[in-house]
């Protein structure tokens, strides 16, 4: 005998078995079924069913895996739509931290719990040296599963997203400390004859990215009208070019003399290599290039420098100078404090560097900020109270 089900549907208790079915429609609008031992637990598996249908969630959505569901995301949904460095990105997160944790685990099951447990993990491991992951690592684990699953949630696969309801780890603090000015001139002074001199002497004098000094070719140069102009990065660990890092990165930027001068300098340089190499060199445009490694040294033929050799070159000048280990990035930073301290807006700063928006500038060089505002509250109360009036008596 069939009955009506308190959750809606029908359960009935299968002949000469201790079976019960429960028969629904699903999203499908195909009927389906689910069974259980008893009938209190044939109600609550039907529940599960229903509600599942009620949210536009097929069937067939229910029985697939994380691991399954965020191949088919990165397929779908990442590679065509975002830049290929954040696509590799997300693969190796997904690869390395979830999948491992909680590939197998269904898709619609999928709990808070889970991802906690998944985080907590995470924190603990440590890598083939011993060394723990990152709190930024497991932030950004957990990040790439919360926007997986928003796009699960949107598609009607899932009723909530787990990630979003998971706690992350909270944001490395790391105050910025770049180089000072008198720093930055010892620097350039120590590196002014060696090969990478010019590139170092840009970084600092334009705040380019990495990618994008690079990926600097002649043509993107007006010496004589002191500008540059950023139109592509250099994809890292490739040697091919791409469009700038986001809409406000592809900009023009006045040059000083100093730079200017330096890359007249790089020009009669590269000219001379070329005529070294003779036909061994491949004229692609680019103002920085590389070569073969022959040993210690390595033999300039026309292609783009690997950010692996600029970095190694980089710490190398600066042990040499007496200063401090810094990453490549450090010269961008040292830039954009620079010309905070000479009194620059912070507005202005953020279009020379390319940032997306401006609180990405705002929250980076936070602590100059409080520093601009104490000089303007002391520049105002000059203002309101000058020197001899009664207040500051």
């Amino acid at each position: 005998m069939t009955e009506r089900a308190k959750t809606g549907g029908s359960i009935r208790k299968m002949p000469g078995r201790e079976l019960y079915q429960g028969r629904y429609v699903a999203a499908d609008g195909h009927r389906r079924s689910v069974y259980a031992a008893t009938e209190k637990e044939c109600q609550e598996e039907l529940r599960k069913a229903l509600t599942l249908a009620d949210n536009g969630i097929r069937p067939a959505d229910s029985k697939a895996t994380v691991a399954e569901y965020l191949a088919e995301w990165l397929e779908a949904s990442v590679a065509p739509r975002l830049r290929p460095r954040t696509v590799e990105s997300y693969r190796e997160t997904v690869k390395l931290y979830l999948v491992p944790a909680i590939g197998k685990v269904k898709l619609s099951k999928l709990t808070p719990d889970h991802v906690a447990r998944m985080l907590a993990e995470l924190r603990a491991r440590r890598d083939a040296k011993g060394k723990q992951l990152s709190p930024t690592t497991v932030r950004y684990a957990g990040s790439v599963l919360r926007i997986a699953l928003n796009r699960a949630l949107k598609q009607g696969r899932v009723l909530r997203n787990a990630a979003a309801l998971a706690d992350l780890p909270a944001k490395e603090s790391h105050e910025l400390v770049p180089l000072s000015g008198a720093e930055v001139r010892k620097f350039l002074a120590s590196v002014e004859n060696d090969r990478l001199g010019t590139l170092f002497l840009a970084a600092v004098g334009t705040g380019l990215r990495q990618g994008e000094l690079l990926a600097l070719r002649w043509s993107d140069l007006d010496l004589t009208g002191k500008t540059l102009t950023v139109a592509h990065t250099l994809r890292r660990n490739t040697r091919e070019l791409a469009e700038p890092k986001t809409r406000r990165s592809r900009r023009t930027l006045a040059l000083t003399p100093a730079v200017v001068a330096g890359f007249k300098r790089q020009k009669r340089r590269q000219a001379e290599e070329q005529l070294a190499a003779g036909p061994r060199w491949r004229d692609q445009d680019f103002v920085f290039t590389g070569g073969l490694r022959r040993g210690r040294y390595m033999v300039p033929d026309g292609r783009p420098l690997d950010a692996g050799h600029v970095l190694r070159h980089f710490q190398a000048a600066l042990k040499a100078a007496g200063l401090p280990a810094q990453p490549f990035h450090a010269l961008r930073h040292a830039y954009a404090t620079l010309l905070l301290e000479q009194g620059e807006e912070l507005a202005v700063v953020s279009q020379i560097l390319g940032h997306s928006n401006f609180s990405t500038t705002s929250d980076v060089y936070a602590h100059f900020t409080r520093k601009l505002s104490e000089s303007a509250a002391v520049r105002m109360d000059a203002v309101l109270a000058p020197k001899g009036s009664a207040q500051n008596a």
